[in-house]
Parts: C-alpha cells; sequence; structure tokens
C-alpha cells in the first residue's frame, strides 16, 4: 500500500548543513524528511520556486526527453529504504506501456515536481522513517534537548528559501 506525499518544504539539515526535503502525507500529519545533494535541493527549489533557468538544467532536459519521445510521466514512488538510503521508481508511459526506472527519490521528486503528477511512499517506507509533528535533534548521550525549528503548515511552498 501507498501514501500520497506532498513536498513541504526545503530545509537544512542544522547538525550537518545538508540540505532536507520535506515530505508530507495527505491523509496525515506524519513527514518524512530526505537528506539530498545541494545540486537536486537546487533542483527541487527552482521548481517549487517557479524561477526559469537560461538554459533547461537536467530535471528539465529529462522531462523534455521524455515528452518528446511521446511518454509522460504518471507518478513517482518512493518504494525503499535500505541501508539508510532511499530508492524511488519513475513510472513512464509510453505508447500504452509503463516503464519502470530506477531512480534517487530527490531526482524523482524534481522530475515529479516538472510534470505535476502525484508523488507516493510505500506505507512501511513512511511508517519505518516518518517524523510527527515536532521533531527533535538527538545528541550523543541519546537525549533529546534540541527542538528543531520546522516550518508551520503552510499554503504555498514557494515561500521557503534554501
Amino acid at each position: 500500500m501507498e501514501r500520497e506525499v506532498k513536498v513541504r518544504g526545503l530545509l537544512v539539515d542544522p547538525t550537518t548543513n545538508s540540505p532536507i526535503v520535506l515530505l508530507k502525507d495527505v491523509g496525515s500529519e506524519a513527514m518524512l524528511p530526505i537528506w539530498v545533494g545541494p545540486y537536486e535541493a537546487n533542483s527541487i527549489a527552482s521548481e517549487i520556486e517557479k524561477t526559469a533557468p537560461q538554459r533547461p538544467m537536467t530535471h528539465d532536459l529529462l522531462r523534455n526527453v521524455i515528452n518528446q519521445l511521446g511518454g509522460t510521466v504518471q507518478r513517482v514512488a518512493v518504494t525503499e529504504l535500505r541501508d539508510n538510503t532511499f530508492f524511488a521508481v519513475v513510472e513512464i508511459l509510453i505508447n500504452e506501456n509503463l516503464v519502470l526506472l530506477d531512480a534517487r527519490p530527490s531526482d524523482a521528486i524534481a522530475l515529479a515536481l516538472r510534470c505535476d503528477c502525484p508523488i507516493f511512499i510505500r506505507e512501511e517506507v513512511l511508517e519505518s522513517s516518518k517524523i510527527e509533528e515536532t521533531p527533535r535533534i538527538m545528541e550523543d548521550d541519546d537525549d533529546f534537548d534540541e527542538e528543531v525549528d520546522w516550518p508551520e503548515e503552510i499554503d504555498d511552498v514557494s515561500d521557503y528559501k534554501m
């Protein structure tokens, strides 16, 4: 079983200074943070903010290739968490054939935003990795003592900057 999620925002991990894309389950308060690379975060942010690059970036190129070949991205799904690494697939319909492409979640999310298609997460992945409303940073002594400043409920993720 899968759950649909929406991009809730882009954040920076205060401990590692790494970008995080925050996905929120549309049917509950559960959120899934996925640490991504800076280039992928920039690609996601540029699409959220609707800033058009002068020349097509990698995810724009991929969308254009799919479209030129007569395909449409139907949806993307985060399918697995193995050894602290998330896995995803991109589902493309070409000539009535469904093609599944292995992808990093960050690339799948960036493509989904460009193609305006839904994003899903397998329920077991969400359940094993989700956070509820107020996440905390775990310190070396395994005590939770520093709250992370996660964003409040938002209607328009384009307000968030990295």
